[in-house]
């Protein structure tokens, strides 16, 4: 039930003024997100990679309100593509990018993101990785698959994310994987109404797998976002059905949970990739992942109270 609360929370600016100023929320906040630049993030990329596994990076910030922080958006993630060149990861690092980030709630938004989200594709290319395009709340996903198909006419590999609460994700997953694309698969995490959107746990569960089951046996690239032990175990025994060798789908969790997780598949042979989240303008990110598991926020309030 505090699910759909703290979602609604993160839209409030007097809660990120509260949460902002109390003295726990650092704490936390350095445990989903682990550098506020480029600088603080290369270390955290170096010490993954070194351990086996792959990333996918996130440069925090969604309340975009004026063109030129669309532009700085684009700028950002520009300067990370050229320090993961000096790095030559590849396609062992890639990103993660929110269109809202690049001015898709403006004025002329879906025409202003493609143009900022573009160079940030071509320059991912060049340096012999690429991007996939986040889905955020209903009502940007239309937009969102444009530019996804807009950018695969002339970079195929590129990906997005489809979230399983949706009723609308299993056509939009029977499309894709016509198309060979790379699709990440997500829960979801945004707050939707019913009319939209399964409401139940149970309900979104069997989703995921309906969807899962479509994908592994389509002719894309699955992308497992899930940290559920039950849902991974599925998504192994689909892919065996399918016939997949083990790099022909991979596995994504979040930074900062269950890291342990991550090693083991990572050493059982599997790709497994951490999506790492960095920047100063966290709130969004930090509210969905107290929202997404009962065990966070029970550790940001702890840490809250015995903090100072």
């Amino acid at each position: 039930m505090l699910g759909p609360v703290i979602l609604a929370a993160s839209r409030s600016d007097r809660m990120r003024r509260l949460i902002s100023a109390a003295p726990g929320t650092r704490q936390v906040v350095d445990r989903f997100i682990p550098g506020e630049t480029v600088d603080d993030i290369v270390p955290v990329i170096q010490d993954l990679t070194g351990k086996g596994l792959e990333l996918t990076m996130d440069v925090v910030g969604e309340d975009i309100t004026t063109p030129g922080q669309a532009a700085a958006a684009r700028d950002a993630y520009l300067e990370l593509v050229d320090r993961l060149k000096d790095l030559e990861l590849g396609p062992r690092v890639e990103l993660s990018v929110k269109l809202s980030m690049f001015g898709q709630a403006l004025a002329d938004g879906h025409e202003l993101a493609l143009s900022n989200v573009r160079p940030v594709v071509e320059a991912a290319a060049a340096i012999g990785t690429t991007v996939t395009l986040d889905a955020e709340d209903h009502t940007t996903l239309d937009s969102m698959f444009a530019v996804h198909d807009a950018l695969r006419e002339d970079f195929p590999q590129t990906g997005c994310v489809i979230q399983a609460y949706l009723f609308r994700t299993e056509d939009d997953a029977r499309r894709l994987a016509a198309n060979g694309s790379r699709v990440r698969l997500v829960k979801g995490a945004y707050k939707e109404p019913a009319s939209v959107a399964h409401q139940r746990r149970h309900e979104i569960d069997r989703a995921y797998v309906r969807i899962l089951r479509i994908l592994m046996e389509g002719e894309g690239y699955p992308m497992i976002g899930s940290h559920d032990p039950r849902l991974i175990s599925i998504a192994q025994e689909l892919a065996r059905r399918a016939g997949r060798k083990l790099d022909e789908y991979e596995f994504q969790m979040l930074y900062g949970i269950r890291g342990e997780e991550h090693l083991r598949l990572a050493a059982e042979g599997h790709r497994m990739r951490v999506y790492t989240a960095y920047g100063t303008d966290w709130y969004g990110y930090f509210m969905r992942r107290l929202a997404e598991k009962p065990a966070n926020l029970r550790f940001f309030l702890r840490s809250t109270l015995t903090t100072g």
